[in-house]
């Protein structure tokens, strides 16, 4: 598809394509795609009168993002993505923070572990501590939901199954942007998709799988939430740009789900690429999918 009937998605399409490094230049270490992607996101404005600051919960350091008119006793678990070997709570503040603010919530970004350094399941194990430290300090878990990106999405629906596993109740709900959740890459979207999506290559995604898995296996549900069990889980909204490689991940989660009887809503959107909502600031599609996004866990939290 040439040309796009959103003119501002070609515009980031346009500053991804620059961003593109020359031809025959050297793969960049995790090291140094860490740092480019927190600069990234520590460039980024966040909305007037947010402010940040450090928090630790179950021993998982962490950032506390608050935004004004948030409602006392809302709490939103923010899962960053990163393909499981980058991401922080710096590299997406921008975007934790339009969350927040559009869903009248504080955040809670958690630094968890990340490979190869730290495999699997150390992301989960991490997860799992923040979460029961929010309820051991008086949160309730109808008054908390939690959300993920990419790889941050699966590991939210990881956690939903340790949750079930451990005895432990659930979040008033789940969303879930672009989930990476299916770490065997075996979706259809993963190739009908090459052409188009700017930012997502089966053989990347294929590499940082083996860097977070540390070969175990892929197909285990706490890695990949696709092959786990959901009866039991709290709603679920998922949204996801129709343009990505990890689509049929999104649609793969959402059959999963309504067979376990979950109330599960999947928007997918048209034209859109990995994590659009990080774009909020040059693409309406972007600002829409965060506005409806906290709309409905503003209606979760009740």
């Amino acid at each position: 598809m040439a040309n796009w009937k959103d003119p501002e998605i070609a515009g980031v399409r346009a500053i991804l394509a620059a961003r593109q490094p020359e031809p025959g230049a050297p793969t960049p270490g995790y090291a140094e795609r860490r740092a480019a992607m927190d600069a990234l996101g520590e460039k980024g404005a966040l909305p007037v009168g947010c402010y940040h600051e450090p928090v630790t919960l179950g021993g998982v350091r962490g950032e506390r993002v608050v935004p004004q008119g948030a409602a006392p006793g809302r709490t939103m678990l923010y899962l960053h993505g990163g393909a499981y070997t980058m991401g922080s709570p710096r590299s997406h503040r921008p975007l934790v923070a339009r969350l927040a603010e559009a869903a009248r919530t504080v955040a809670v970004a958690i630094d968890y572990r990340l490979g190869p350094e730290h495999r699997f399941p150390a992301a989960v194990d991490d997860a799992v501590a923040a979460y029961r430290a929010l309820l051991d300090g008086g949160a309730e878990p109808q008054r908390v939901v939690v959300v993920g990106d990419s790889a941050g999405g699966g590991l939210a629906m990881a956690l939903a199954l340790a949750l079930k596993r451990d005895g432990l109740p659930q979040p008033a709900g789940w969303f879930v942007i672009s989930p990476w959740a299916d770490l065997t890459q075996s979706g259809a979207s993963y190739a009908s998709k090459t052409a188009s999506d700017p930012t997502i290559s089966k053989p990347r995604l294929d590499e940082n799988a083996r860097a977070y898995l540390g070969g175990l296996d892929p197909r285990d549900p706490l890695a990949s939430p696709v092959f786990g069990d959901f009866e039991g889980v709290s709603p679920v909204l998922i949204q996801v740009g129709s343009e990505e490689a990890l689509l049929s991940d999104s649609i793969t989660l959402a059959d999963v789900l309504a067979h376990a009887r979950v109330a599960v809503r999947l928007e997918v959107w048209p034209e859109m690429i990995h994590v659009f909502h990080a774009w909020g600031p040059v693409l309406q599609a972007a600002r829409r999918a965060v506005a409806d996004a906290g709309a409905w866990m503003d209606e979760r939290f009740g």
